[in-house]
């Protein structure tokens, strides 16, 4: 278990493109993050976090081309009208790997507006990143907080600075009618 100060530093790509997991600050909270091709990474966030194998996680991207399936008209030009920002979009999918779909059809993903962790995703693909806290407790706020409940479960921390605004991302779903249900 290493802690980093950086969020570029390569040693957090060579990690996660290894199945490693990183803990870092995302564009909203602390995240806990793997490669999203990635099963075994994957599933081992859901065995660190104690999550429900049901709930399906957050898939951060850079760009559009990480999406797994390929956007219809009407949802790439709602894609285009909020990303990069704190939107959360559930999108039907057919060709993302079942671990991320969970048996539900769908994938929410988000572009953050940060580059620093867009550089990041260039870098690695598509990350999961739920918050960064055990099933039932309350998110970290501080990369110490993450610590202390992960411990050496995690490869690397990155110390992003204590989370002031905790608001989650807006959370829309993205009907295959075009229909734009707000779930959060």
């Amino acid at each position: 278990m290493k802690i980093l100060a950086d969020i570029n530093d390569p040693e957090i790509v060579e990690t996660l493109r290894d199945a490693g997991v990183v803990v870092l600050r995302t564009d909203t909270l602390y995240g806990v993050l793997a490669k999203a091709d990635d099963e075994k990474a994957v599933e081992r966030v859901y065995a660190l976090k104690s999550r429900d194998v049901a709930k399906s996680p957050i898939v951060l991207i850079a760009s559009l081309s990480q999406l797994f399936d390929v956007p219809s008209r009407e949802e790439l030009s709602y894609l285009n009208s909020v990303w990069p920002e704190k939107v959360s979009v559930i999108l039907p999918s057919v060709h993302a790997p079942v671990w991320l779909r969970r048996d539900n059809g769908s994938v929410a993903y988000r572009m953050p507006a940060d580059g620093n962790l867009r550089e990041l995703l260039m870098k690695t693909g598509p990350l999961i990143a739920p918050s960064a806290n055990p099933e039932g407790m309350p998110p970290a706020n501080r990369v110490s907080e993450a610590e202390q409940y992960f411990g050496d479960k995690v490869d690397i921390y990155v110390d992003g600075g204590e989370v002031m605004d905790d608001t989650p991302s807006r959370l829309v779903k993205l009907h295959k009618d075009g229909k734009v249900e707000t779930l959060r």
